[in-house]
């Protein structure tokens, strides 16, 4: 089990972007305003998934009730793609120790902006 390490992209000039490889489940901070890359650098497709172990439910509007404790599944990554999420779009998923799965072999990036 990595832990995916945040660069901030605060302040001016250039700087080296932390990258992990990741495991089998691999868990990262969230905070407001950072976004996850993920490069499937693997042999195959991945659809991975992060989910808070405290992540229950949420109520929606004019819907009720939201489970949302299975976390949020990305949709599949094929070979060589490279995707990007701001966390803050899926941050009811992300309440808790925060764990990411589904993902072994690729690489990570986890940018504060």
């Amino acid at each position: 089990m990595a832990t995916i390490v945040s660069t901030s992209l605060q302040g001016s000039g250039s700087r080296v972007v932390s990258e992990t490889v990741l495991g089998a489940s691999d868990t990262f901070t969230f905070n407001d305003g950072d976004v996850l890359l993920i490069l499937n650098d693997t042999a195959g497709a991945i659809t991975p998934n992060v989910v808070g172990d405290e992540a229950t439910s949420v109520g929606v509007p004019g819907i009720g009730s939201v489970d949302v404790s299975a976390g949020y599944t990305f949709p599949s990554i094929s070979i060589g793609a490279e995707v990007a999420v701001p966390l803050s779009s899926i941050s009811k998923y992300l309440k808790g120790t925060i764990s990411l799965t589904g993902a072994d072999g690729a690489t990570a990036k986890l940018l504060t902006v």
